[in-house]
């Protein structure tokens, strides 16, 4: 009994002393746990004489009562009293002005993309698309680029597996959609394609907007006014516009296309390799094997294919020389549009 006196001095001067909740569950742990003191008085008891057990266990028992009831009521008043000073060192002072949120703004590529679709939508073209993860047909056999083509050297292709890709281009909507519909058609295709290249001038991601025009009459000279009239609305009237030959195995003949050089004015700069011209587009008359891959009769029906990277057209626009400021997210570039 002595030891129960002793340990119910000890346990309510340190109870007294107690500041936070977790010196409150730290005396319920070391008196009242498994192998707390007062648990180990109980456990004793059978060491006493028998006819002492029932009174000492009366008064362990009334004793582990009252370090309840006393841990209970401690722990209530420091919470309450922790609460408090939460609330007050966390008030807020609603009087004040608030701070409004930054507003967002319009990322360059999507400024671009929308304005390449809007000239085009004005002049009668429709938009279409279609999956990013393309099968190998699509992509590349109905484009006459077959397996054993040396043109699927010049597009490093993300595989996923031997029939599957990530696109390329965003040709095979063209496709889908010549097999789909029958003639006319005239439509643009605009969305995300995948390459493995990484340098200042090139991404593993980027965008394009393919266009595709199908009838019994179209002729390059139609071709020619389409795309003369896109570079004059987006680069303006006054902008030198060029058709190169070329090579692409899904047009025929087929054609880059350049506009004088925007920043020397066709003077010769560092930009264009003192040429006085920059590379803007790809383009040409449908090649007739890709109308035979869709059930078109190549004898009646001629078109023209064309396609551009927004990219390589928003570096022009605004004066960017590193393709991969696009997509670093640095808001010190993003603030400039």
């Amino acid at each position: 009994m002595d030891d129960l006196q002793t340990l119910k001095d000890e346990f309510l001067s340190r109870l007294a002393n107690a500041e936070r909740s977790s010196d409150i569950q730290e005396l319920r742990t070391e008196f009242l746990g498994k192998k707390g003191k007062l648990t180990d008085l109980l456990r004793s008891l059978g060491d006493l004489p028998a006819e002492d057990r029932p009174e000492a266990g009366k008064r362990i028992n009334e004793a582990k009562n009252l370090f309840e009831a006393r841990i209970k009521e401690a722990l209530s008043d420091i919470q309450s009293r922790e609460i408090k000073q939460k609330l007050t060192s966390e008030s807020i002072d609603i009087t004040l002005p608030g701070i409004s949120p930054e507003p967002g703004g319009r990322h360059p590529i999507s400024r671009i993309l929308d304005e390449v679709i809007e000239i085009f939508v004005s002049m009668g073209f429709g938009v279409e698309e279609g999956p990013e993860v393309e099968l190998d047909f699509y992509n590349f056999e109905a484009l006459n680029i077959p397996r054993d083509h040396p043109a699927r050297d010049m597009q490093d292709t993300f595989y996923i597996n031997d029939d599957m890709v990530l696109r390329t281009h965003t040709s095979p909507v063209q496709v889908r959609v010549m097999q789909e519909r029958k003639p006319p058609l005239q439509i643009i295709a605009p969305g995300k394609v995948y390459r493995c290249d990484a340098d200042v001038s090139h991404t593993p991601m980027f965008h394009q907007v393919e266009g595709l025009m199908v009838d019994t009459k179209i002729t390059f000279a139609n071709l020619k006014s389409v795309l003369e009239s896109f570079l004059h609305v987006m680069f303006g009237p006054d902008t030198p516009v060029r058709f190169r030959p070329s090579y692409f195995p899904f047009t025929e003949p087929s054609a880059e296309v350049d506009i004088g050089c925007i920043f020397c004015k066709g003077k010769g700069c560092r930009v264009c390799k003192s040429t006085g011209w920059l590379e803007i587009l790809g383009s040409g008359m449908v090649n007739p094997k890709v109308y035979e891959m869709s059930g078109y009769d190549p004898g009646k029906y001629t078109g023209f294919a064309f396609g551009m990277g927004i990219e390589r057209i928003t570096m022009l626009k605004y004066g960017i020389d590193d393709i991969r400021l696009f997509y670093e997210n640095d808001l010190r570039f993003l603030r400039q549009f």
